[in-house]
């Protein structure tokens, strides 16, 4: 049997693995061994397995992670997520929809220091939507800003799927941080666009709130906000001038969210060990699938699948272009049941050097790319991650009514994809001004 022909039996089986209920992370290990192992020898697969798990969990590149998810988390119990969208209604809860439009503000600010979709989109949700539900906000509404809002964490930085992508890859982590800001902030506008468009149609949808005085959106800012965003500024800030390694500048950001937190007296000993405790599940996670992605991904090399899928998409009677929008459908269709970050991690092997070798796009671009289909992937029924997060925050709405509210937002993110594939500026000029 040739080894293409093993490399798709791989894949099958990783799928088979997936449909019996087996962890990401283990299906992919074991796929990746046995696989390897198929096409060299055991001690061979032994050896690799031992020095892939060496590497990853001993690599300083990785240690960025803990550090940004626990700064996430220690928003998250101290908070910080309540005062954001308290300022953020504050400043326009009094327009059409405001509400839901304050909560796209908060989920863009949020995501800037927390980093996660679901962790974004579980935050706001307790926050925002009951005070959505108390002015007669429709639930179609309601809920479908909420999920949507909470892929904005995947793309303002600091973004764990950048992280992670930047680690499998081996590009600047600073850089790709750069790439997602305007992304994410467009697609933050287009979210709002579409809040109005839809109340302008049907204003019962998105009621008016009660219109707060400069005094008390003063009040709502002092309320540890300003020097939350200060030390959201002053790490990104730094790790984009040079001063900080992306890991320093994680530290920099717990070290300032917990400085804050104590002193505001928003953190109490209860608070920062669920903190930790949820830290460290979070990021063994991310690492354990990383590790069996690595395997797998070695797999994938021997079996040279990437390379016949890279000479093959380059032979296409096609533009580049269209063979990227090709992959970026294959990407969809892989969304619908794996967890995004696993999808991540599963393609890079075979896509990355199709898209930046043979292709010969930009890396970052590829990177904000991947996570605009992630994002998603995430927020597209019937499977979609923010989905069940939602609906374990409002357990009487039914999901089919978030589904219903959705395809406005799903619109916006297929729109944003096309700018930057026709656009790519959109991504790189940030990072190549960074360069500069």
């Amino acid at each position: 049997m040739s080894p293409v022909a093993i490399g798709f039996i791989g894949i099958a089986a990783f799928f088979v693995l997936l449909s019996l209920k087996k962890p990401v992370a283990f299906a992919m290990a074991l796929v990746g061994f046995l696989g390897f192992c198929s096409l060299t020898s055991f001690s061979s697969g032994l050896y690799m397995v031992a020095t892939e798990m060496y590497s990853n969990f001993t690599s300083y590149s990785l240690s960025v992670i803990p550090m940004f998810v626990w700064m996430g988390y220690l928003a998250l119990h101290s908070g910080i997520g309540s005062d954001l969208y308290t300022f953020a209604y504050k400043m326009i809860g009094h327009w059409p929809g405001g509400l839901a439009v304050a909560t796209q503000l908060a989920c863009g600010l949020f995501g800037a220091v927390c980093g996660s979709n679901t962790a974004t989109a579980a935050t706001m949700g307790a926050i925002a939507l009951p005070e959505m539900r108390k002015y007669k906000y429709g639930d179609s509404l309601s809920t479908a800003s909420i999920a949507a809002g909470g892929v904005l964490g995947m793309l303002v930085p600091p973004s764990v799927i950048f992280i992670v992508y930047g680690t499998a890859t081996e590009q600047s982590i600073g850089q790709l941080f750069m790439a997602g800001i305007i992304p994410g902030i467009m697609l933050m506008l287009l979210f709002i666009v579409a809040i109005l468009y839809v109340t302008s149609k049907n204003p019962a949808l998105g009621p008016k709130g009660p219109r707060a005085s400069w005094k008390e959106r003063f009040n709502a800012l002092g309320k540890g906000l300003g020097e939350t965003l200060a030390i959201f500024a002053f790490s990104i800030g730094g790790l984009t001038l040079g001063w900080f390694t992306p890991t320093e500048a994680g530290a920099v950001g717990v070290g300032g969210v917990l400085a804050v937190s104590v002193l505001r007296k928003r953190m109490d000993w209860n608070k920062l060990v669920s903190s930790l405790k949820d830290t460290t599940k979070t990021s063994a996670m991310i690492m354990l699938i990383i590790a069996g992605a690595m395997m797998f991904g070695r797999f994938m090399a021997v079996s040279r699948l990437p390379f016949e899928l890279a000479s093959w998409a380059s032979s296409l009677p096609l533009p580049r272009s269209a063979v990227m929008w090709v992959i970026i459908l294959i990407y969809l269709i892989l969304g619908i049941p794996i967890d995004g970050l696993a999808m991540i991690l599963l393609t890079i092997p075979i896509f990355y050097p199709v898209v930046v070798d043979t292709l010969g796009y930009d890396p970052l671009w590829f990177g904000v790319i991947i996570v605009m289909v992630v994002a998603l992937a995430e927020a597209t029924p019937p499977v979609g991650m923010n989905f069940f997060v939602i609906k374990g925050v409002a357990l009487d709405i039914p999901l089919e009514t978030i589904f219903k509210g959705i395809w406005p937002f799903l619109n916006c993110i297929l729109i944003l994809i096309a700018i930057i594939m026709a656009f790519p500026q959109v991504a790189t000029f940030l990072p190549n001004l960074m360069v500069r």
